[in-house]
């Protein structure tokens, strides 16, 4: 179990020294925080990753970076993630979103790059920095992690790598970032990597657009935390039909050959997770739903057809009984009055 307290000071003093480098008012983002400053001066201290998270998000706001000052005079405006997300989510294969990841952010000119090589049956994430660039350090212990954490969460699976080179010493008295890995970390390495199978590389993204407009109302979150789980069948149908399918439903017997299973295994091992293929077609109406209704330019009307209603007052009736509110309601009480 991971302690709440698990993220250092000397992790709170550099995020803070790059936002006072793009001249962010350091005291107002202690008091957004939480953070005493007296903390700051000792050096075991550690905060909860909320807090922590909470820091990452005032800098973010106040600098408008999402590279937290840490860019050498190059910044990331609010959204540039949420873009590179959107840009990523329909591939097909990690490795495909990777390389396309990877290439959105060679058009922002940095002084960090990244490269895919795949090596027999291993795969390496390269990250090259200038040597003189500022918070190097911090900038490729980040990057190597929360790329990490991002591809696990597109796969829906852990990616457990089997090693990370860092080329630099080890900072500080504590390796807080071994534990994170939970792998081997090597330092003063010749180069900077995340090493780990290949196979990752050949899994599908069971992510959709629906499912990443929820990761990314709280992302930094999700990525700090790294709570992801190997997908289970329910996943797996939800990546079907979303990838292959869109809006409409194929038949069970479908599912069962696209799985490799009978209906009745199908079946049993679905009721073994306490649900069903109607329930899990409810839950992707549901969140479908949800998602079309935070879209300003679809009218409800228009929002069931799309949910594959022939009638207004069938879906009504639907989305009461799977939220408990109608669609007007729910979009008025949770993304304002959009009419």
């Amino acid at each position: 179990m991971i302690h709440r307290k698990n993220i250092a000071v000397r992790q709170v003093v550099r995020v803070l020294q790059g936002a006072a480098r793009s001249g962010a008012d350091i005291p107002s983002l202690l008091s957004t925080a939480g953070i005493p400053r007296s903390l700051l001066d000792d050096p075991d201290a550690r905060i909860e990753r909320e807090v922590f998270i909470r820091l990452m998000l005032a800098v973010m706001q106040q600098t408008e970076d999402e590279f937290l000052g840490f860019g050498q005079g190059r910044k990331s405006k609010p959204g540039t993630f949420s873009m590179m997300a959107h840009a990523v989510i329909n591939c097909s294969s990690l490795e495909k979103a990777v390389l396309r990841g990877l290439k959105f952010y060679e058009l922002f000119d940095l002084e960090v790059r990244c490269t895919l090589v795949r090596d027999g049956e291993m795969a390496e994430l390269r990250v090259t920095a200038n040597p003189r660039l500022d918070f190097r350090e911090v900038i490729i212990e980040s990057l190597v992690f929360l790329s990490l954490r991002f591809m696990s969460w597109l796969a829906g699976k852990a990616i457990e790598p089997e090693r990370v080179d860092l080329d630099f010493e080890r900072g500080g008295k504590e390796d807080d970032y071994r534990s994170l890995f939970n792998c081997p970390v090597e330092y003063q390495q010749d180069i900077s990597r995340l090493v780990f199978r290949r196979d990752y590389l050949d899994l599908p993204l069971v992510q959709n657009e629906i499912s990443l407009s929820k990761f990314l109302k709280d992302s930094l979150a999700q990525l700090l935390e790294g709570n992801i789980h190997n997908v289970g069948l329910p996943a797996q149908i939800r990546a079907i039909i979303s990838k292959e399918y869109g809006n409409n439903f194929p038949d069970f017997s479908e599912i069962c050959e696209k799985l490799n299973m009978t209906p009745q295994t199908l079946r049993r091992r679905l009721k073994e997770g306490n649900t069903s293929y109607q329930e899990i077609k409810d839950t992707i109406r549901k969140d479908a739903s949800i998602y079309y209704l935070s879209k300003p330019e679809l009218s409800i009307d228009e929002i069931a057809l799309l949910m594959g209603f022939s009638e207004a007052s069938s879906f009504h009736r639907a989305f009461k009984k799977w939220t408990g509110k109608t669609p007007s309601v729910y979009r008025r009480e949770y993304f304002g009055d959009l009419a």
